[in-house]
C-alpha cells in the first residue's frame, strides 16, 4: 500500500494536480502544470509605420538636418496572450515563442506599451542633398500556440507581440528593405524616385 501512494504521488507531483487511482483528476481539483511543451502555427510578422516626418528636399551641401516624427495615428499598441496556461505566466508564454524564433533580443512583454508620441524628434549629420524620407515603425509578431502538460487537456491561445522598434531616414534615390520604409517612402518621396517603385 506504502508503494503504490508513493508512485501515485511522484505520478502528479510535476502537474500540480491531484489524481485518483484510476488516473482521473479528482474533483475540484487544481490542473495546473507549469513545465509543459509549447507547438507554434500561424506564426505572421509584418511592420507597420507608426511616424512620419514631413517630406524634405536638401539643397547641396547640407550638413545637418532634425525633424520632428509626427504619430500616423492614435493606434496604442499593447501585448496580448489568449487562453493563458493555468500556472504559467502570459511572460513565459512570450518567451517560448521568442526561443522558438531564434530572436536576438527579447520579445515585448505584457508590462510594454507603445503610444504615439508627439516629441520624436530625428537627426542626422552627413553631406545631403535632395529628397529624402524619415519614418517610425514597429515590427510586429504574432501565433498561435498549443500548450501540452502532463495529464491536462491542451490549452489553445494566441500571442501578440513585437519584436523591435525603431526610425528610418534615407534618400528617395535609395530603396527601403523594410516593409516600413516602403511605405513611407510612396508617402514621402517624389513620384518616380527608386524608394517610391513599387516591389
Amino acid at each position: 500500500m506504502g508503494l503504490a501512494l508513493a508512485a501515485m504521488v511522484l505520478a502528479t507531483a510535476g502537474c500540480g494536480a491531484v489524481a485518483t487511482d484510476d488516473g482521473r483528476a479528482a474533483a475540484g481539483a487544481a490542473t495546473i502544470c507549469t513545465h509543459g511543451t509549447y507547438r507554434w502555427s500561424g506564426v505572421r510578422h509584418w511592420q507597420e509605420v507608426t511616424a512620419l516626418a514631413d517630406p524634405v528636399t536638401f539643397p547641396k551641401g547640407t550638413q545637418h538636418y532634425e525633424s520632428t516624427l509626427k504619430p500616423v495615428d492614435d493606434t496604442v499598441y499593447r501585448v496580448a496572450v489568449s487562453h493563458v496556461p493555468k500556472g504559467v505566466p502570459a511572460a513565459r508564454v512570450i518567451t517560448a515563442l521568442g526561443d522558438r524564433l531564434n530572436v536576438d533580443d527579447p520579445l515585448a512583454d505584457p508590462s510594454e506599451v507603445v503610444r504615439p508620441e508627439t516629441s520624436q524628434f530625428f537627426s542626422d549629420t552627413g553631406d545631403l542633398e535632395g529628397p529624402y524620407y524619415s519614418w517610425g515603425w514597429i515590427s510586429l509578431v504574432e501565433a498561435d500556440f498549443t500548450y501540452a502538460c502532463g495529464y491536462t487537456a491542451p490549452v489553445r491561445g494566441h500571442v501578440r507581440t513585437w519584436e523591435t522598434v525603431g526610425s528610418g531616414f534615407l534618400p528617395c534615390s535609395e530603396p527601403s528593405g523594410e516593409d516600413a520604409g516602403r511605405t513611407a517612402a510612396l508617402r514621402l518621396c517624389p513620384a518616380g524616385s527608386p524608394a517610391a517603385e513599387p516591389v
